[in-house]
């Protein structure tokens, strides 16, 4: 699946097919936050945080990329990720974009 943060196919026409989006509530491991507390006395990157959002952001477009092959298509284009705190310990990401299919495939 070609995933795109441009509006357009390059070489291609394209017939759209709708929204999707895929979403992760994601906790922090406890251990893992109790590091990072222990990390901000110090500073610098909160590696632990880092690689619970990279994993959000993979679980994210995985879910947006299976809605758009139940739908079709062959890229989603104008590919956006947001992110949002839903509660203490927790954090939502987003990833959404339009489905597109190939016209004359």
């Amino acid at each position: 699946m070609l995933l795109l943060n441009i509006e357009y196919v390059p070489g291609k026409e394209i017939e759209a097919l709708g929204m999707v989006k895929g979403t992760v509530v994601q906790s922090k491991n406890f251990g893992k936050d109790f590091m990072a507390g222990m990390k901000t006395l110090v500073g610098g990157e909160i590696t632990g945080y880092t690689e619970m959002l990279i994993e959000a952001r993979q679980i994210a477009t995985k879910r947006m990329v299976d809605e758009a092959e139940a739908l079709g298509a062959d890229a989603v284009i104008n590919v956006r990720y947001g992110s949002a705190s839903v509660m203490q310990g927790a954090a939502e990401v987003i990833a959404y974009g339009t489905a597109v299919r190939y016209k004359n495939a």
